[in-house]
């Protein structure tokens, strides 16, 4: 038996069999292209598999070192790759600048770092393990753009129309280029250090050779944008580097802004901090002490049940504690079906993340159903479950040696869930504004009464919702 039939045996044994069953045939029988930098949500649509199953498989594959699991900081206006790590404690700088954009990003979980996986060599090899050796523009395609960026498959004859000129320089090389300068804004960008040189040809045409020259270094250099007329240019290359650089000179028009502006889904690193399976997995290995991490929009979900106290003391320690238990494995196994995770438990409390409004709410209600059964089934009313929700920016951070979270978001749905009666989920008016959480209350014939309130230690009255 082979490793790599070594490695699917074991992984059918931790995920979805019909998920493991499509890796390994794209592992098997998949163009090299496949196997690079895998977006897992666009994996899961064009094999028609669940999502969450899919995350799962990945993660389970990277565990055991089929996959290796990458973490790369995005550029949000041209989806390019701007830094890249093996895990999310690479993140470390305040701010990431696009040469290409020529504009720096503050980082965020939501959209500006995503997760990808690729082959492991020991399982098979393909070209992008050394991507130095790939042609220049599959290593543009395949390095240097996002899997959120939508490239087609004829990427090649698509840029040929702005094109000017691409070529590879090795280290230490110097190119002399000749070329036609048409009277449009023109950019000369490099996907390995990311040196760019704008540009802006207007004015007359002229007969004159122009000259420039363009030093390639390892600065992720931004030029000046220089001035010159349409006509032809002698173009200076050098590489200053120990890297093969593979340096274009194309037209920024609108070709290539349709060209970069189809974008897809791709697992967000905020989307997969929020996943049970990734929690369960790299449990204390997700971010340093010192990080800070910022979430644009994070939905947290509080439960506590009341009167648990009293429960120990009316049926005794070990039904009480069986009770309980029943509880947290109902709570768990529903947090990680809607695509959250759970981050803590305090006593008899859960603190769960989910990714968007919608799928905090449904859980809510599926928990609230779920205590219901469980309640009939032992024939009392001993688990009566208090539910608050809020939604808002955050920072993920490390507390405990725990992945976990800080900011007033957190505050405000702890303190909503205070205010929950039993069997009733106290929500913000984040969560019910939400357009997905108007149809699932409208679908369920959920009713919602508001009032404005008082939060401990939030220093303003908010205004909360009941469903019930």
């Amino acid at each position: 038996m082979s490793e790599m039939d070594v490695l699917f045996a074991t992984l059918r044994q931790a995920a979805d069999p019909q998920v493991v069953e499509c890796i390994e045939n794209v592992v098997r029988h998949g163009a090299d292209r496949e196997l690079n930098r895998i977006n897992v949500l666009a994996f899961a649509e064009k094999h028609h598999l669940e999502e969450e199953k899919t995350i799962a498989a990945f993660l389970h594959a990277a565990r055991i070192g089929a996959f290796e699991m990458t973490w790369n900081v995005l550029c949000p206006g041209c989806g390019g790759v701007l830094d890249s790590g093996a895990t999310l404690k690479g993140v470390v700088q305040d701010t990431y600048h696009c040469a290409l954009c020529a504009a720096g990003y503050e980082p965020t979980l939501d959209a500006m770092v995503e997760v990808t996986f690729t082959v492991s060599p020991r399982v098979r090899g393909i070209a992008a393990h050394d991507p130095d050796r790939l042609p220049p523009l599959e290593y543009y395609r395949q390095i240097f753009f996002s899997s959120g960026v939508d490239l087609p498959q004829d990427l090649e004859a698509k840029f040929q129309r702005i094109l000017l000129e691409m070529i590879e320089l090795a280290p230490g090389e110097k190119a002399f280029v000749s070329l036609q300068l048409p009277a449009q804004f023109v950019i000369i960008f490099d996907a390995v250090t990311h040196s760019a040189q704008f540009i802006d040809v207007q004015g007359e045409p002229t007969s004159e050779r122009q000259a420039l020259s363009m030093v390639i270094s390892r600065g992720h250099a931004l030029n000046e944008t220089v001035t010159l007329r349409p006509g032809l240019l002698r173009l200076t290359l050098e590489n200053h580097t120990d890297r093969r650089v593979v340096p274009n000179v194309c037209i920024a028009g609108d070709d290539l802004h349709d060209l970069l502006g189809r974008r897809r889904p791709f697992l967000t690193a905020k989307r997969l901090l929020t996943n049970q399976s990734f929690r369960d997995i790299y449990r204390t290995d997700t971010l340093d002490v010192d990080q800070r991490l910022k979430i644009t929009s994070l939905t947290f979900l509080f439960t506590d049940l009341r009167g648990s106290t009293a429960l120990y003391e009316r049926v005794g320690d070990l039904a009480a504690f069986d009770l309980v238990r029943a509880h947290f494995r109902v709570l768990h196994e529903i947090v990680a079906t809607e695509a959250g995770a759970v981050v803590k438990t305090i006593g008899d409390a859960v603190m769960a993340t989910f990714p968007s409004p919608d799928r905090a709410v449904a859980a809510a209600l599926r928990m609230r159903e779920a205590m219901r059964r469980l309640n009939a089934e032992h024939g009392s009313e001993d688990l009566l479950l208090k539910i608050g929700i809020h939604e808002g920016p955050c920072l993920a951070v490390n507390l405990n040696d725990r992945q976990d979270y800080f900011g007033q978001t957190v505050n405000i749905a702890s303190r909503v869930q205070g205010l929950a009666d039993p069997n009733v989920i106290m929500t913000t008016e984040a969560i019910v504004e939400d357009v997905n959480v108007s149809e699932i209350l409208r679908d369920s014939g959920i009713s919602s009464a508001s009032r404005m309130a008082e939060l401990q230690g939030i220093g303003r009255e908010v205004r909360i919702f009941a469903l019930s």
